[in-house]
């Protein structure tokens, strides 16, 4: 069969009865490039172990993790594609009713996925050996914030009584792993490799490492949790980094340098492993649709990493700031498969990545000597930042030609900043004229530059600047399309005054967003340690944080002035700070005055 077993049958059916590694995921099983899973298993798959997958067990007790025996060499843990307190719930802490990566579009999977479903497999097979891994391993690799305990945690090393831990992308970690258990290596042995985390009561060992503060010491004082963070954040790259020592009450853990980056080949080869780009049949059997495939079907990941440097995002930690990008000639290879797909219209939705429009490092230094440790690339621009988007103009303009494709979308982020530094047009014209489907979405973030500043983005100046090329560039080709930013209220930095300085500007360009996003502290990113902290962990500064329920409402409200639901925290938005003068009949004003009924 092609999909790789799900069921004890199908395991019988593929000529085994002990599967190597039995692969456990929070999501349904879906063999498609975009989804974790379905890349490591694919090159288990290929290295010619056997794998079985644990799509959505039932945790409630370990049956599940008994569905297939005993494995051979171990467990693989993901809690899924997106961590599971995030897919769970929204920004205000409110569970959510739906999931598009569950089987039935409905939230199945427990809380701390990763945590429930490691401990699940340990009691059932207290021997074997359980390595975790994916996203929510790698955010949570350290002591870390919680957003939804409002504490710090523990590493989810020791949380999930794992064997080892996994970080980053595990292309290249799988492979050394699952060779060296099969040579008859245990996880606890392998202490050797690159991109891993692992527990020790011993550290006499280490010769070159930093010791960061303990996890003690990150719950007395939050100013060394945002030192230790500091550390961590600057040590992300392969080529720089140090091993990082945290210490425990009991023990240690070590946090190894990251894994190298793919080469072009590699990262060639992942993507090229025989997928069935869809999902496994025993969902169709039952009538049940797997939502999250929608977006991907029929999209191409071109690149991994991001220099971009956006503080609330969440990518240098997990895939670092060195881009990893494929060849042109895969990428058509991958089109034309595309092509024979029988539900194909002709679309390809996406080509792109993290930062679409990043193709190659941000320098040549990066290549050899890895990333600065502590200077951005692009906010504010370094003068080493090179500029140029021929390599990827080429791939789109050579998917154009695939027989069958009618139209070729770039849809992932666009960092307009790096679009309007390049001298050259020509990338520029081309995505208007050819690769926007109506309407381009890009992140503009906030208008306030203190704001920015925090967030990591680039000055408001730079995307007046695009957003007027933009729309010259749509009239000089006879088009129309129209710009989206995205914007988040409530970042660290954001008080109303700002929240004002936002829906002010709204107002000039004749914009009310239809939906507003609210900043989600989320796992490992200096945004979220702000937030917790009040401090910018590399500078030290002091950053206002909004946290009162109410004044995150207003800033909110403020973005969508307009809807008259939003009438009365708007006045006293205006009122608390001062602004009564944008209440009135005037064309500056955002609201009109209400004669309040007694």
């Amino acid at each position: 069969m092609a999909f790789l077993p799900m069921t004890r049958k199908e395991m019988l059916e593929a000529g085994f009865d002990t599967p190597d590694f039995v692969y456990v995921t929070g999501d349904a099983y879906v063999d498609h490039p975009s989804f974790g899973a379905a890349i490591i298993t694919r090159i288990l798959e290929r290295r010619g172990f056997k794998v079985c997958v644990l799509a959505e067990p039932e945790w409630h007790d370990n049956h599940d993790f008994k569905r297939f025996g005993k494995p051979r060499l171990g467990f693989l843990i993901s809690g899924g594609n997106i961590d599971s307190m995030v897919n769970n719930y929204s920004v205000a802490k409110i569970r959510r009713k739906s999931d598009v990566y569950s089987h039935d579009g409905k939230n199945h999977r427990p809380d701390r996925a990763l945590i429930t479903y490691a401990n699940l497999a340990r009691s059932a097979y207290p021997d074997v050996d359980i390595l975790i891994g994916g996203i929510e391993a790698s955010l949570r690799r350290l002591s870390h914030y919680d957003y939804w305990d409002d504490a710090m945690r523990r590493s989810i090393l020791l949380d999930s009584n794992a064997d080892l831990l996994m970080f980053g992308m595990g292309d290249n970690s799988i492979v050394e792993i699952a060779e060296a258990l099969d040579s008859g290596l245990r996880a606890k042995d392998l202490v050797y490799l690159d991109g891993v985390v692992y527990k020790t009561n011993d550290i006499s060992y280490l010769s070159d490492y930093i010791m960061l503060p303990s996890y003690k010491d990150n719950l007395e004082d939050k100013l060394n949790y945002a030192e230790s963070f500091r550390i961590q954040f600057e040590n992300t790259d392969h080529y720089s980094a140090k091993t990082l020592v945290e210490k425990y009450d009991d023990c240690y853990v070590v946090q190894n340098r990251p894994n190298r980056p793919l080469t072009r080949m590699e990262l060639d080869d992942t993507y090229e492993l025989p997928y069935e780009r869809d999902y496994h049949p025993l969902y169709k059997d039952r009538g049940e649709h797997i939502a999250s495939i929608n977006e991907v079907k029929f999209s191409l990941a071109s690149n991994r990493g991001c220099f971009g440097g956006c503080n609330f995002c969440a990518l240098t930690f997990h895939q670092g700031r060195i881009i990893q990008s494929r060849s042109k000639e895969s990428l058509v290879r991958e089109a034309e498969i595309l092509t024979h797909l029988p539900d194909f219209k002709g679309y390809i939705h996406d080509v792109g990545g993290p930062t679409a429009n990043f193709y190659d490092t941000a320098c040549e230094k990066q290549k050899t000597h890895g990333v600065c440790t502590n200077r951005p690339c692009l906010s504010p621009r370094c003068p080493n930042l090179r500029v140029n988007h021929e390599k990827y103009l080429d791939i789109l303009r050579e998917l154009r030609k695939v027989e069958g494709v009618k139209k070729v979308f770039v849809r992932s982020g666009i960092r307009y900043d790096y679009l309007i530094y390049d001298e050259d047009e020509t990338f520029f014209r081309e995505l208007v004229q050819y690769h926007i489907s109506g309407q381009l979405k890009v992140a503009p973030e906030h208008v306030s530059n203190e704001v920015l500043d925090v967030m990591g983005k680039p000055h408001h100046d730079v995307f007046e600047k695009f957003r007027a090329r933009y729309r010259e560039i749509n009239k000089e080709c006879g088009m129309n399309q129209f710009l989206v930013p995205y914007l988040m209220s409530s970042h660290p930095g954001s008080d109303l005054n700002s929240a004002i300085e936002l829906a002010e500007y709204l107002r000039d360009i004749h914009y009310q967003p239809e939906q507003v996003q609210d900043f989600y502290p989320t796992p490992s990113t200096i945004s979220t340690v702000i937030y917790y902290t009040g401090i910018h962990p590399v500078t030290k500064k002091p950053i206002y944080v909004a946290k009162n329920p109410h004044e995150k409402a207003m800033q909110r409200a403020l973005m969508q002035y307009k809807n008259p639901k939003n009438y009365s925290l708007v006045y006293e938005a205006l009122k608390t700070a001062g602004r009564l003068d944008l209440v009135g009949n005037g064309p500056k004003c955002l609201i009109k005055p209400r004669r309040i009924k007694k």
